[in-house]
């Protein structure tokens, strides 16, 4: 059974940086694309980034890059994004997740097959 509990959300100030983890079980990352995706209230769900094993590539969302980085421990079993000059309109939920395939399509934040609970980030002006 796959399993996805993400930890590490809190209240920041604008300009500080945050560590988001993904504890994961029941699956092997190099089968599957995993990734982070956000949503805020009232708005729709946005691709924060995305492994794709299948191809070798990690994807980031325009409003991220340069920012937030996301990389995976030794044993392959947590994800971390971690999140350094954050802004207020980085203010979401943001949820880990795992798409059943090896690569991630360019509208990846809707092909997400399996999801975690969610960590609230809020970042104050």
């Amino acid at each position: 059974e796959v399993q996805l509990v993400e930890s590490g959300g809190g209240l920041v100030q604008a300009g500080g940086s945050l560590r988001l983890s993904c504890a994961t079980s029941g699956f092997t990352f190099e089968d599957f694309a995993i990734g982070w995706v956000r949503q805020a209230p009232g708005k729709e769900r946005e691709g924060v980034s995305c492994i794709s094993h299948g191809d070798h590539r990690i994807y980031y969302a325009d409003s991220v890059k340069g920012r937030f980085t996301v990389s995976t421990d030794d044993a392959k079993t947590t994800m971390y994004l971690q999140m350094n000059s954050l802004k207020p309109e980085d203010t979401a939920v943001y949820y880990c997740g795992v798409i059943v395939d090896t690569v991630c399509g360019e509208s990846y934040a809707s092909d997400f097959d399996y999801w975690g609970q969610g960590t609230q980030v809020t970042v104050s002006s």
